[in-house]
């Protein structure tokens, strides 16, 4: 296993509520190195984060782990169907932080 994976590996397991479900695809390519993440539907919280500050995270880290082996590396987290939760549509929100502004 390489480095990359494995690390992703090893922090997604201690973010999850079911680390036996994890699973770390890699491909090579001409864009670099791969990552596919598969997480238990009810882990997909923990892993994406507030605002996608998690998945963030760790695209970061994995870019700097990618760049000490000279290697371009990207994360995609895998999506079952019908586990995505959308926010509300932005017409909706708008109204509500306009409010929030004038009772400033």
């Amino acid at each position: 296993m390489m480095q990359d994976q494995e690390f992703l590996e090893t922090v997604v397991k201690a973010l999850v509520e079911n680390p036996n479900d994890v699973e770390v695809k890699r491909d090579i390519d001409e864009r670099g190195v791969l990552l596919t993440l598969k997480v238990n539907p009810a882990d997909m919280g923990k892993i994406i984060g507030k605002q996608g500050q998690t998945a963030k995270a760790l695209r970061t880290l994995l870019r700097i782990v990618g760049n000490t082996n000279n290697a371009r590396v990207n994360l995609k987290i895998f999506e079952p169907e019908g586990t995505r939760q959308h926010s509300a549509p932005r017409e909706e929100v708008a109204p509500r932080e306009e409010a929030d502004e004038l009772s400033l």
